[in-house]
């Protein structure tokens, strides 16, 4: 699955900060747009897996996964 998420970003200072539109959370400050950008992607991936493991924790056994598209 492929699934888009939408950064925004500035410059602030000598920093650019930015945020992933779509998660709380998801936030990052870096030096360059390029160290931003794969900073905001590696962030975003941990906050997903951890979502998801958090999920699953919290439902215990018998649980049902189903692939949704919105």
């Amino acid at each position: 699955m492929n699934t888009e998420y939408t950064a925004i970003t500035k410059q602030a200072g000598d920093w650019r900060i930015g945020w992933i539109e779509e998660i709380t959370g998801v936030n990052c400050q870096e030096r360059t747009r390029e160290e931003l950008i794969e900073s905001l992607r590696l962030t975003l991936k941990e906050a997903i897996e951890f979502n998801r493991k958090d999920a699953i924790a919290s439902l215990g056994a018998g649980f049902i996964e189903e692939k949704i598209a919105v």
